[in-house]
């Protein structure tokens, strides 16, 4: 009987590990399959852009609040000098004393909407250029410098916010109109919704309003963002023995402050672009980019186009970080 009980416990143990070792090389057979899959040369072109957007859609979903509460800032006081002087905590309690918490998140759609076009094309555009050009530079015998990757970084910036514009269009018409009296409000339900209002009634045309100041503020954005981040990164290996996440997040840190300061000027003429609309006239109040800066500079002073730097900044830095340090772990995953 015991040995009867000892020979089916054996046959039991056998097929057991049978079992096990072939979900082994089922597991690994998967495993073999996917890399097969990331390894082709179509999935290798398309990755970087498929990182790119998801990593942006991530960061846009956390610092959502801080871009809708940076937009209320500089709107305010537009056309007067003196004007209100709003801060960070006081826009974010107007909003909330409208009984709506989750108004800090208006918007929300049009920025993913928004990320998933243009970081996609940006952070793509960027990693396609700068393999390119380490590619050009090995052949020569020579390593990739400070120039190649600001070229790469503004090239990249530029062509992404003319695809994205329409999204980022929408973005600041959804924030933005809050701001109007009740029954003047859009009350856009989503960015499907906003987009398709915006071309009805203004044109297909107005979706590319602001196209040329926000052209330029990505080009600024990316230059800052990118370029330093990839400068940043390449100093501090080679002259420090910190970790690669304490490399990445001060890579980005630093990255975020240069992309605030080039970009802001930028930023700040598009948010007003964008957000204008015909008076009763019939006229709008800016013509153009130009046009704009001067008006500003006159009416309100050069330094207005610097109001709410520290909210852009904290706006700017952690989503440069979030999508960044993102983009590294999923290429890190996927190569």
């Amino acid at each position: 009987m015991s040995n009867t009980v000892k020979q089916a416990a054996e046959a039991a143990r056998s097929r057991g590990n049978e079992m096990m070792g072939t979900a082994k090389n089922v597991k690994g057979d998967s495993v073999a399959v996917a890399n097969d899959f990331l390894h082709t040369p179509f999935m290798r072109a398309a990755l970087p852009f498929i990182n790119g957007g998801i990593s942006g859609m991530v960061a846009t979903t956390v610092i959502q609040p801080v871009d809708m509460i940076k937009v209320r800032i500089q709107l305010a006081g537009e056309g007067k000098a003196g004007g209100p002087k709003p801060t960070p905590l006081s826009v974010t309690r107007e909003i909330l004393a409208s009984g709506k918490a989750l108004d800090l998140y208006t918007g929300l759609s049009a920025g993913l909407l928004r990320q998933a076009v243009y970081t996609t094309a940006r952070l793509g555009f960027f990693d396609t250029f700068m393999g390119r050009l380490t590619s050009r530079a090995k052949e020569k015998g020579q390593s990739i410098g400070f120039a190649e990757r600001a070229t790469a970084g503004l090239a990249a910036g530029g062509l992404a916010a003319m695809v994205g514009n329409p999204a980022d269009l929408a973005l600041i018409r959804m924030q933005s109109d809050g701001l109007k009296p009740i029954a003047e409000r859009k009350n856009y339900k989503s960015v499907i919704d906003a987009l398709g209002s915006i071309a009805k009634s203004e044109g297909v045309g107005a979706l590319w309003a602001g196209a040329a100041p926000t052209v330029v503020r990505a080009m600024a954005l990316n230059f800052g963002q990118l370029a330093f981040f990839s400068e940043a990164k390449a100093q501090l290996k080679t002259r420090t023995n910190w970790s690669g996440n304490a490399i990445t997040l001060s890579a980005s840190a630093i990255a975020g402050f240069f992309a605030s300061f080039f970009s802001l000027p930028f930023d700040f003429v598009k948010t007003r672009l964008q957000k204008q609309s015909r008076g009763p006239d019939g006229k709008l109040p800016y013509s153009g980019m130009a046009d704009c800066f001067a008006k500003v500079a006159k009416q309100e002073g050069l330094m207005r186009f610097y109001r709410g730097f520290g909210t852009y900044y904290v706006r700017i830095a952690p989503h440069a970080m979030v999508t960044l340090i993102v983009a590294d772990y999923l290429g890190f995953i996927t190569r």
